[in-house]
């Protein structure tokens, strides 16, 4: 294991939404503290809060970032002396927030963490990448296309998952399904170029029963271990992205889906057989009529299902989880690259 370091999370951690577990920053913070770090999290929303408790967010984010969380943030940097600074690619970091952070900081590489792809569509977000010193993203190929032109170097990290609490639970009838997708539709319009395929199989999966949506077609979302019992009373689960053209990219839905134990289909991306393999730990589909082949066919032959997303699930729990994730994250930034199994290409 390397050194223990003092590590300057600054993270967006919906702590107050339903969101709290889904949230991809409470599991890498929680991996590098498994992983013998010390951590300092600057909830970068919160700190908004601190100069105007009773405004919106979005007057707080126009009156109080310079003023008040720029501020805070610049402080704590300087009162903690980090080794390395982690921050997320929320919309409200801009370049000018990053070069306080490298300027309170000075011998800290400031490392961006992002999961959100179409970059070149947020002009905040290419400013930040332009002070950055490297760039993590969930996706790699043209998605990073942007952030590359702006000049930083950019590295492919998955999603991660974390095996205390994404598992197999048994849970009553009111959780089963046949098929489940939790997830936004995601039209396509011109601020969200998303593929048509995520709309032709919502909204045929919306017309049938036995198939539980949350989250789309006026449906509720889902959230806390709610969440987590719904994957697991689901026979399969859908994994497809907004964008499913780029290499290696999937949303966390799909590590979570798999560290739940469900049976997984997954909208095939560019080198997905790198993240996992096909009919082994999920299956792989390309067309719209494909997944609901392949989904009548598992539904009837249970046995094999349940061989699939056990070996997923134990795949997952392995290779993704969390602290996994945090040590490839210390040993990138430590010596500018990490192994494994999708690094081997």
């Amino acid at each position: 294991m390397s050194k223990a370091r003092r590590i300057f999370f600054i993270a967006d951690t919906k702590q107050f939404t339903d969101k709290l577990l889904k949230n991809e920053d409470r599991r890498l913070i929680k991996g590098l503290i498994r992983a013998g770090h010390d951590v300092q999290v600057f909830d970068y929303r919160d700190a908004f809060l601190q100069g105007g408790p009773l405004m919106s967010m979005r007057l707080a984010r126009r009156y109080c970032k310079a003023a008040v969380a720029d501020k805070l943030l610049a402080k704590q940097i300087s009162n903690y002396k980090p080794d390395m600074i982690f921050a997320r690619m929320v919309n409200y970091l801009d370049g000018e927030t990053v070069r306080l952070m490298k300027k309170a900081a000075t011998h800290a590489p400031v490392v961006g963490i992002d999961n959100n792809i179409w970059p070149e569509m947020h002009a905040h977000c290419l400013d930040a990448a332009a002070n950055l010193d490297l760039l993590v993203a969930t996706y790699s190929g043209k998605g990073v296309d942007g952030y590359r032109k702006a000049g930083v170097r950019c590295v492919f990290l998955p999603s991660n998952c974390d095996p205390d609490i994404e598992y197999h639970y048994d849970v009553p009838e009111t959780w089963k399904s046949d098929i489940l997708f939790t997830g936004q539709t995601r039209y396509r319009h011109r601020s969200n170029p998303a593929e048509d395929i995520r709309h032709q199989l919502l909204s045929r999966l919306a017309t049938m029963p036995g198939c539980a949506l949350y989250g789309c077609y006026g449906r509720p979302r889902i959230g806390g271990i709610d969440y987590l019992y719904a994957i697991s009373g689901a026979s399969i689960g859908l994994s497809v992205n907004a964008a499913n053209d780029i290499p290696l990219y999937h949303s966390d839905r799909l590590t979570t889906y798999l560290s739940c134990g469900t049976f997984v289909m997954a909208k095939r991306v560019p080198d997905s057989d790198l993240l996992f393999k096909d009919g082994v730990h999920l299956r792989y589909f390309d067309e719209v009529q494909e997944f609901f082949d392949l989904a009548d066919w598992h539904l009837k032959h249970e046995e094999e299902r349940r061989r699939i997303a056990a070996a997923g699930m134990q795949y997952a729990h392995a290779e993704f989880n969390c602290v996994r994730m945090a040590q490839h994250l210390v040993e990138l930034v430590e010596k500018g690259t990490y192994t494994a199994p999708w690094t081997s290409r």
